[in-house]
């Protein structure tokens, strides 16, 4: 029998009032269950009917790399989690949960560079333009943030 789903807010209601954390991890094992991001991304895939190689090329990422992160080689940065979100033509709701899904930070509407791409996703743009535009405006383009922070 597969366990009920709990939302994060009961979940976390129940672990403050929790009188052993032990007990706790023990009850709600189920409901903290980490799902490796090769295996997330390659559900979607499966889900949404589409080859990893399509998804790789709508982002912009370089095929080789693009394959290490579907087979689990490579681990992505938070760059390239958001490209991901721009090849699987995602919304801003969707991206959000992929970020989750990979540990990464959300994005923020109050960072010029992440309110780019929350315009971006929103509108359904690709991601040759927001890198163009992240480029006229003078901010990092996705795939430097290791140089830029």
């Amino acid at each position: 029998m597969t366990p009920e789903k709990i939302s994060t807010s009961t979940l976390l209601h129940r672990l403050f009032k929790t009188a052993s954390i032990e007990r706790f991890i023990r009850h709600f094992d189920k409901q903290m269950e980490y799902v490796p991001f090769d295996a997330y991304i390659t559900d979607l895939c499966e889900r949404m009917n589409i080859k990893p190689q399509h998804i790789i090329i709508k982002a912009g990422i370089e095929r080789t790399y693009g394959h290490q992160l579907f087979s689990g080689r490579r681990k992505p940065s938070r760059d390239k989690v958001i490209q991901l979100a721009f090849g699987f033509v995602m919304n801003y709701n969707e991206a959000q949960e992929l970020l989750k899904a990979a540990r990464k930070s959300p994005l923020h509407p109050k960072v010029k560079r992440d309110a780019v791409i929350i315009y971006a996703l929103n509108r359904k743009l690709d991601v040759n333009d927001v890198q163009t535009t992240l480029h006229e405006l003078c901010l990092p383009v996705l795939g430097t943030e290791d140089r830029y922070g």
